[in-house]
């Protein structure tokens, strides 16, 4: 298994500091964020590693050189032209042929390590995809990519599984099939390169993950995971706090 870690986008929502410290630095206790991200990644069985950055967040490849433990683990692409987080994870696709674990490099799961639970899901289920999902706010379900469930939406508790049965990035209120985001983690089968290869822009004219994750689903099973934790967007000043007061010193939940 391989994990992919997007972490080259921009951080405009975290203006002024990152123009100077990309959002993936920014300290979780003793660590910055990216390394907790790493962490759990390594935890839930990663072999190998992919970090996704662009020309100015070269900090994030310096950090990790001065890591003795992750030498020939890790490795950097560069994303020259942000064009979405489709594009993002097409990057990383040379030389992979296994599963592929996605961590957004800005997103803090709290609770059970979120990848390895997906891992046990996927198991269970005869190494299907699995996608992360949080319940948000009817009210900012345009934010996010929002999924149909096969059973009924409003029994799925935390900790719950359902066979995804559609995905819709950032759609209005009003059109959402459900209040079921997904958040920050991804369990895919290797077939979806080849359909961000040939994937055409979607929202705001970006390639996005989760339509070419919408294909999938015409040839093989994706099932949801319902976070029993909470996860810390750090992408913005809010939630970053949120990280500090729920994780420890050592960066752990």
């Amino acid at each position: 298994m391989t994990a992919i870690i997007p972490a080259a986008g921009k951080g405009t929502r975290f203006l002024p500091v990152t123009r100077v410290v990309p959002k993936e630095m920014l300290p979780i206790g003793s660590k910055p964020a990216i390394h907790c991200i790493v962490d759990e990644a390594i935890a839930a069985g990663a072999d190998d590693l992919v970090v996704v950055i662009s020309g100015e967040k070269e900090i994030i490849r310096r950090y990790f050189d001065g890591e003795p433990s992750l030498n020939g683990r890790i490795r950097f692409v560069l994303q020259k032209e942000q064009r979405g987080l489709g594009h993002a994870v097409l990057q990383a696709a040379e030389g992979i042929a296994g599963p592929v674990l996605i961590l957004l490099g800005d997103a803090l799961v709290t609770g059970p390590n979120p990848s390895r639970e997906m891992v046990a899901v996927s198991r269970a289920n005869g190494g299907a995809s699995v996608i992360g999902l949080e319940r948000v706010p009817k009210e900012k379900v345009g934010r996010y990519g929002i999924v149909a469930v096969e059973r009924s939406q409003a029994s799925l508790e935390a900790g719950g599984i359902a066979r995804i049965v559609d995905l819709v990035e950032k759609p209005a209120p009003c059109s959402a099939p459900s209040d079921l985001a997904i958040a920050g983690r991804y369990l895919l089968d290797p077939g979806i390169f080849g359909l961000l290869a040939t994937q055409s822009p979607g929202h705001g004219g970006e390639i996005q993950l989760t339509d070419a994750i919408r294909r999938l689903l015409a040839t093989k099973p994706v099932y949801g995971y319902v976070y029993p934790g909470r996860r810390q967007d750090i992408g913005n000043p809010q939630g970053y706090l949120k990280a500090l007061e729920a994780f420890d010193e050592n960066g752990r939940s």
